[in-house]
């Protein structure tokens, strides 16, 4: 029986040891790191040597490396190639460069960590911010031999506008300039200068050579002169921690969850706070109150759910929530706005175009959101406040944005949650940009709707007609003025109340401060458009003779009115019967290169895809052409 005790003993001793080592290893802190910089820095090395020298690789890894390495010659004097550990595209081990964002987990005594390898080259600046987006620190890679580069300060920048307040400047391959104390303290000092109106906390310049793994994980023996942490050491003690407050309780609805008839959840993340059974909640933006019933997951119901937590909250009273709505405490609620003010990270090769309509997402909710204008744009290299009418993919601006419906948020800075979103092409779906919300602009709250007593229907009625826009569209030169004016010539003599709006005409007044850059011609017709829609509401039937070449320009032009009211004509000319015509010899001026940005030479025309009509010039006259458009508008009822 004794030994029996002993056994029984020894077996509880090393469950505790278990349970102490589980509960240790569970109280070590997590660190989401990134490590960024310009291409060729030396990342996706130094992340490798940090898996090396902390015992984390496996063997068969290891032999797989040191082979790939022999096969693409990547090896240095004979040495394992340890970028290989993290670049895993096929792409990227051809290369020698890294593409994608690459998520590695390891960790040491003192701390866990996921990191997370971004690309550097400017390209591939939408995979850094999205890898920027998930962490708390950031490690910036400079080549000692080049010093700092514009990517350096862009990917800087970016590390900045997502909210990363600490950052360790690691100064890599001190091997090649024979670790040079003079030239280290020079890029030290030249990153600081830079950074300083980018408000980080904390800026640890250190030198390192990734390749031969000086002051990685163990001390150098060749920079005697350093004596601050090795990048491993700063890593298992800098302070990320967050605010001992989360803020006021966010809940982004992402999903009704209703499995059968007598449950009704609402499903999502808690984005900030905290919440319990019994607690008031706000929907927003309708402002209804309710109470928290339960608080379910998987696993059982909670008696609290904070910040992080995925749960499924009930209400004690019946109320009607969609997905995209956000619940919050009674105090403190965020903000409601259609109009914002943000800062926007550019993504996509086609550059940004104020009044061009885009899809904004911010947590659930989703609106239409054009950017009606941009403040400044950011120089990377001084940081300096540029003037400009368009983004370019990479470049950071500051922008106003206006919804076709209130959205909710938090400023960026108070909830990065609630603060951010993207933008996505409505053709392409691709996502374009990225932006950080500043504030609500005040003239979306002051500024209301006038009810007015009398409306379209009444206007209309009185005129016998039925309004509409007729949008005709087409190169220079296809006859769409011709046939416009021909067209309400007609209905004039049919009584009817028109208006036609000509693209030269509008140019000389309402337009007349515009060229012709893409940027000029989506502003155009977004002025036309809103033009348009006024005249439709008085009751008339619009002629709009406008080259209006890009599809979501006409697209936008379209939702502005209701079922039926938006007729698309497109002129179908062919380009040489147009410069064959060439009416005001602008063709022959464009060819030899004195206009610029002429659409159908140096500027792309999109073609209708199902216009409502469309009307091939060559074989018909103008005055065939307008009763083929009046025969349309008589089936429609219009006239």
């Amino acid at each position: 029986m004794a030994r029996l005790s002993v056994v029984g003993g020894a077996d509880e001793s090393a469950t505790d040891r278990l349970a102490a080592r589980i509960v240790a290893d569970e109280n070590r802190g997590l660190l989401r790191f990134l490590t960024c910089g310009s291409v060729d820095d030396g990342k996706s090395t130094l992340i490798g040597r940090l898996l090396y020298d902390s015992a984390l690789v496996f063997e068969d890894q290891l032999q797989s490396v040191e082979r790939d390495s022999k096969r693409s010659n990547a090896a240095h004097g004979g040495e394992i190639d340890l970028s290989l550990l993290v670049d895993g595209l096929q792409a990227e081990r051809e290369q020698g460069i890294t593409i994608d964002v690459a998520y590695r987990y390891f960790s040491t005594p003192r701390r866990k960590f996921i990191v997370a390898d971004t690309p550097g080259h400017v390209q591939y600046t939408r995979n850094m911010a999205t890898g920027a987006s998930n962490c708390d620190f950031g490690v910036l890679l400079v080549d000692a031999r080049q010093g700092v580069l514009t990517q350096t300060r862009r990917h800087a920048c970016i590390l900045s506008l997502l909210g990363i307040k600490k950052v360790a400047v690691a100064v890599n391959k001190m091997d090649l300039i024979d670790f040079d104390q003079e030239r280290f303290d020079a890029i030290a000092d030249d990153f600081a200068t830079f950074a300083e109106p980018l408000g980080f906390d904390l800026i640890t310049p250190i030198p390192v050579s990734a390749l031969k793994g000086d002051n990685v994980a163990s001390p150098s023996e060749h920079m005697h002169w350093y004596h601050g942490p090795t990048l491993l050491g700063h890593l298992e003690t800098v302070d990320v921690s967050h605010k001992e407050t989360s803020g006021p309780f966010r809940f982004p609805v992402q999903w009704v969850n209703r499995p059968h008839l007598d449950f009704r959840g609402y499903a999502g993340t808690v984005a900030s706070g905290s919440v319990k059974p019994g607690d008031e909640v706000v929907v927003h933006p309708s402002g209804i109150c309710a109470h928290i019933g339960r608080i379910v997951t998987a696993d059982g119901d909670l008696e609290e759910a904070q910040e992080g937590d995925a749960v499924t909250l009930t209400f004690a009273e019946e109320v009607d929530v969609s997905r995209g709505e956000v619940l919050s405490a009674p105090e403190g609620p965020p903000a409601v706005a259609d109009q914002i003010a943000a800062r926007v990270i550019w993504f996509d090769e086609e550059a940004m175009l104020p009044g061009r309509t885009y899809m904004i997402r911010c947590g659930g909710q989703t609106a239409t959101a054009t950017v009606s204008a941009l403040k400044y744009k950011l120089n990377v290299d001084n940081l300096d406040h540029v003037a400009g009418k368009t983004l370019e993919m990479n470049e950071v601006g500051l922008c106003n944005l206006s919804m076709t419906k209130p959205l909710v948020f938090d400023p960026y800075a108070d909830n990065a949650e609630t603060g951010s979103f993207i933008l996505i092409d409505r053709f392409t779906n691709a996502t374009v940009a990225a932006g950080m919300i500043e504030f609500g602009l005040d003239r979306a709250t002051n500024v209301q709707w006038q009810e007015l007593f009398v409306d379209k229907g009444a206007r209309s009625a009185l005129k016998g007609q039925k309004p509409c826009v007729l949008w005709f569209t087409g190169l220079s030169g296809s006859g769409k003025s011709t046939i416009a004016n021909t067209l309400e010539k007609r209905l004039h003599a049919l009584g009817r109340h028109t208006y036609m709006l000509d693209g030269d005409n509008v140019r000389h007044g309402l337009n007349k401060d515009l060229g012709f850059t893409d940027a000029d011609r989506v502003e155009n017709i977004r002025r036309v458009a809103e033009a348009a829609r006024l005249f439709v509401d008085a009751g008339l039937i619009v002629m709009v003779s406008f080259i209006s070449p890009f599809r979501s320009e006409r697209r936008m032009a379209r939702e502005l009115f209701g079922d039926g009211e938006f007729v698309e004509v497109f002129v179908d000319t062919p380009l040489a019967v147009c410069e064959e015509r060439d009416p005001k010899g602008l063709y022959s001026k464009a060819r030899a290169g004195l206009i610029r940005n002429f659409t159908g030479i140096d500027s792309s025309y999109e073609a209708p895809q199902q216009p409502e009509l469309a009307l091939e010039t060559t074989d018909t006259t103008p005055e065939g052409l307008a009763e083929l458009v009046l025969t349309e508008l008589k089936r429609r009822h219009v006239v």
